[in-house]
């Protein structure tokens, strides 16, 4: 009985001792600091990315010639191999060219179902007054679109590997189909 209970004493206090060996200190970082844990695409290629598009757009002829362009924002595509949530990049985007107060953006393709829905249920309810529900045929077109790209190239050894991000924009008038403004941007990391 004394060789159970011993047994059973060592087993308890062996798994104390392993989950207390396996937790994982959880701390705040800043959300604006260089992360360098892998070399897939992270928080600082994303800030890198927001900072040098708006940056580049804000001083391009279309937003310097005062006439507070309409735009609309197609998702980034993504021609990685990796994973990238290209919605985030383009959400960062337009919410740092917003806050500039010098361009306005109407709905995307992705919400643009929501907004037919939002103004047919205000137009088809009898909960709603009718001189205040949104009419059809009043939303606001855009005079441009802004689209873009994400590639990357990797190449590894068995001692290293290298990921190179080439990430371009594009904003096209939508009247003409003229190219108004393109800029991209690069990004290489490497691991050893």
């Amino acid at each position: 009985m004394t060789n159970r209970f011993s047994i059973m004493i060592i087993c308890s206090l062996s798994m104390i001792v392993c989950l207390g060996g396996c937790s994982k200190k959880i701390t705040y970082g800043d959300p604006k600091g260089i992360e360098t844990v892998t070399v897939e695409f992270g928080s600082t290629d994303l800030q890198k990315i927001v900072e040098e598009m708006t940056r580049s757009f804000l001083n391009s002829k279309v937003v310097t010639s005062g006439l507070g362009p309409i735009i609309t924002v197609q998702e980034v595509n993504n021609k990685t191999s990796e994973y990238i949530d290209t919605r985030m990049i383009t959400d960062s985007i337009r919410t740092q060219l917003s806050q500039s107060s010098v361009v306005r953006f109407v709905v995307d393709e992705v919400a643009m179902q929501e907004a037919i829905s939002e103004i047919e249920r205000q137009q088809n309810s009898e909960y709603y007054d009718q001189d205040t529900a949104t009419e059809k045929g009043r939303m606001v077109g855009a005079a441009y679109r802004l689209t873009g790209n994400i590639a990357s190239i990797v190449k590894q050894n068995s001692d290293t590997k290298d990921v190179y991000y080439k990430i371009n924009l594009q904003l096209w008038n939508v009247q003409n189909g003229l190219l108004e403004w393109s800029e991209e941007t690069e990004i290489r990391k490497s691991r050893s």
